[in-house]
């Protein structure tokens, strides 16, 4: 029985600190909708995103055409709405996997050459260097005008050009770290590098890497859509919020939620993200935890915590 409490404690921990936090608590729901909606919306539309019916071409959003004509159709009279649905899982195919590959890559090579330094670190860092003299948005662009633009080479060329970002991170934290008495003492006792890296710097450099990890895959899915709309990223009959605003810039004045629609997808997503990445740095942080503790008029300002 004792071994089991703290982890309902831990869990109702987190759970009273996103309570707190209403801007949050908005974000938390509205990511959760869009995960959702990307994992279980194509079982439940079936082939509506495909389904062409040109007398209904153009319809606007109206409830008179059914629950999939309510965000109306598009120029082959396909449902507005279930093809948002599809674009969701598409979009967050690309983003999520990038994301990943490139905090798990970045940040293991970023802490070993932090806790190394010398030439490993010279060599992982010149690296980065020269990764980053390339913007990630043009780096994308010539190499899939190159190669065929599929789901595969978007999250490769994503992830390879996000790679610095945590590399850089995590060498900045292993190389602060490393220094630290509790780091001495498992070198005392004989621990390795990796083992040292995993039990004592990770857990450290973990809220930091996190939060990063949020506020990129905001710039991922943007790059993705970018792509998409520059007509190199998603390639029909698939179909990715990039792709539909792309498809729809030419019937702005006459069909604007074929456009607009898929935008407003894409902003209240990225927003969403960022404000759960903000939560996040602070719920993770124990030197500034205590600020989602207080009530929110006895919270003080940025400018107050600054000073």
């Amino acid at each position: 029985m004792t071994s089991k409490t703290p982890v309902p404690a831990r869990r109702a921990r987190w759970w009273t600190l996103l309570g707190r936090d209403r801007f949050a608590v908005v974000a938390a729901v509205l990511l959760g909708l869009v995960l959702l909606t990307a994992v279980l919306g194509p079982l439940l539309i079936g082939d509506r995103a495909v389904r062409q019916d040109l007398r209904a071409s153009l319809r606007p959003p109206s409830f008179d055409h059914g629950f999939f004509g309510l965000l109306g159709t598009d120029v082959l009279g396909r449902s507005v709405l279930a093809r948002l649905v599809d674009a969701a899982g598409t979009t967050l195919s690309v983003a999520v996997p990038a994301v990943l590959c490139s905090l798990v890559i970045g940040a293991t090579l970023g802490m070993w050459a932090g806790f190394h330094g010398g030439l490993r670190e010279n060599v992982a860092m010149r690296v980065a260097d020269v990764i980053l003299s390339f913007p990630s948005l043009l780096l994308a662009v010539v190499v899939l005008y190159v190669f065929a633009p599929s789901v595969g080479n978007i999250v490769l060329i994503l992830a390879i050009a996000r790679i610095p970002v945590y590399l850089r991170t995590a060498r900045a934290e292993a190389a602060e770290l490393k220094s630290r008495l509790f780091v001495d003492a498992a070198r005392t006792f004989g621990a390795t590098s990796w083992p040292t890296i995993y039990r004592h710097i990770l857990p450290i450099a973990l809220p930091t890497l996190l939060t990063v990890a949020t506020l990129d895959f905001c710039f991922v899915m943007l790059t993705e859509s970018s792509l998409s709309f520059l007509g190199i990223g998603i390639q029909p009959p698939e179909v990715s919020w990039g792709l539909m605003v792309a498809q729809g810039r030419q019937y702005l004045q006459t069909a604007w939620w074929i456009a607009v629609l898929p935008g407003v997808a894409i902003v209240v997503t990225t927003v969403s993200a960022t404000v759960l990445a903000a939560w996040v740095r602070l719920a993770t942080d124990p030197a500034q935890r205590w600020r989602l503790t207080l009530p929110r008029r006895a919270r003080p300002t940025t400018t107050e915590v600054t000073a």
